[in-house]
């Protein structure tokens, strides 16, 4: 991949994914991923990244697994995923703190979450991020989207609040892993579109979660 950091509206495209289309792009999302998070503070190695792919090949067969990928001038420059929140889902179950069944309680149409938003370091805080996301929650009929975000990464939590997530507890996805924040936004009725993103920021994109249930 080039290092080339100048993104033209014309030369940015992207693409979404669904469960039936996205397969094609495991290569191209594995290797976004392995570069962006291998920087601090992840630091993530091939043992990781393997991880996520294994991880990643199970969500894809989730129903309504959504994926967007950013290329510019056919080069892929980002990613972003997500799956609606089932309601027998271990998504709230590492919070380390009690949290209210108003957030934690799942329902058929309740909570779409982005388990992954990335976006290689030449072209950040250049609107590749905020498209990803834009159109990876476009036309969404769930109430609210949810993430995870490291609190060691300063700019994606400024850039998520910037678009409407408020921080809601910190989670362990699981034993041994890191600490998240956990961030909930709201969506406006369908329909109104428009209202359902303004972001400012670009995030590097720091919420994953190995294994949606």
């Amino acid at each position: 991949m080039s290092g080339s950091a100048r993104v033209g509206v014309d030369q940015l495209t992207v693409t979404v994914y669904g469960t039936d289309t996205s397969g094609a792009q495991g290569d191209t999302v594995r290797d976004l991923y392995a570069e962006v998070y291998a920087e601090p503070p992840y630091h993530e190695g091939p043992a990781e990244v393997a991880d996520f792919a294994s991880g990643r090949h199970r969500t894809v067969d989730q129903r309504n697994f959504r994926l967007v990928v950013a290329r510019w001038a056919g080069e892929p420059i980002g990613f972003a995923f997500g799956v609606p929140l089932r309601v027998s889902t271990t998504w709230w179950d590492g919070a380390l703190t009690p949290l209210p069944e108003d957030i934690t309680t799942e329902y058929p149409g309740r909570t779409f979450a982005i388990i992954e938003l990335a976006v290689r370091r030449p072209y950040r805080r250049r609107g590749v991020g905020r498209r990803l996301h834009t159109h990876l929650i476009a036309g969404l009929s769930e109430e609210r989207v949810t993430l995870l975000v490291r609190p060691e990464a300063p700019a994606p939590q400024q850039a998520y609040r910037a678009w409407g997530y408020r921080p809601v507890g910190r989670i362990r996805p699981f034993p041994g892993a890191p600490v998240y924040h956990a961030m909930i936004k709201q969506l406006p009725p369908p329909g109104d579109a428009d209202a359902r993103s303004h972001p400012r920021a670009d995030p590097v994109g720091q919420h994953h979660r190995r294994d949606m249930r």
